[in-house]
């Protein structure tokens, strides 16, 4: 892999969500704070979640985590599926760089937008009610395999999709459902039993309650079986983007 094309790759595709950051970055913290604003006065005073964490505090978590991943997915997918409908996704596929240069770029640049939207996002509502550092490792852990996985999903998506409406499908019927049903909003352990069993098939729960477990030092599952459940989904998204990357699929027609 040559680093001098996939740093360059790398840097493009940075470039390309920071020349519109108030679009790309502003925007999403905008969006998040306002959720927590709805949610915190209408539920602060009536819930306390885990015996004696405040509303506001646990959500913050929840949010953060929402943005990372949805941000990470936008990025990727974004990107690849403007280059093929424009066409100038030629002037990659004439390069020399390989499949794990392309990977490397767009899933890392997923990835660091994915983070400073949640950083914003942390920075913003941490004012409303500063929730503690119980783990910080599973913070950064959990952060860091939030923004690959979706920077790799997101990356299928816009392999697999043709058109805008395709892409548009895929987050509305897929990401956004999986990521609102991860915990964001609530404690799983308050679901009755058939959707308790269901929300534990959603990855995306994993991630959020591992990143949460970051802050508080308690979750609704031991954070080891998160990091299992997420390296191992991980792996798998990964793997499945390189491997179609390799393929040139809906590439090189």
């Amino acid at each position: 892999m040559s680093f001098d094309g996939t740093s360059s790759l790398l840097r493009k595709e940075v470039l390309r969500f920071w020349k519109v950051a108030f679009q790309t970055v502003a925007a999403p913290v905008l969006t998040a704070v306002l959720y927590l604003i709805i949610f915190g006065h209408a539920l602060d005073r009536e819930v306390r979640v885990y015996g004696q964490v405040p509303y506001t505090a646990f959500l913050i978590p929840g949010l953060v985590m929402m943005s990372v991943l949805q941000n990470a997915f936008a990025n990727s997918s974004s990107s690849l599926i403007q280059s093929k409908i424009t066409g100038n996704i030629v002037f990659l596929l004439l390069t020399p760089l390989s499949h794990w240069a392309w990977f490397t770029a767009y899933v890392g640049a997923a990835t660091l937008r994915g983070l400073m939207v949640g950083l914003g996002v942390f920075l913003v509502t941490c004012w409303f009610a500063p929730p503690g550092f119980a783990a910080p490792a599973w913070i950064i852990v959990f952060a860091l395999l939030g923004g690959v996985l979706l920077g790799a999903l997101g990356l299928i998506a816009g392999l697999w999709a043709e058109k805008f409406d395709q892409m548009a499908a895929f987050q509305n019927f897929i990401v956004m459902p999986m990521t609102f049903l991860a915990g964001v909003f609530y404690s799983v352990k308050t679901l009755p039993a058939p959707w308790l069993a269901i929300s534990h098939l959603n990855p995306f729960f994993y991630l959020v309650d591992g990143f949460r477990y970051g802050f508080f030092g308690v979750g609704d599952v031991s954070p080891w079986t998160s990091l299992a459940v997420v390296g191992t989904a991980c792996l798998s998204v990964s793997a499945w983007a390189l491997i179609l990357l390799k393929r040139g699929y809906k590439l090189r027609q």
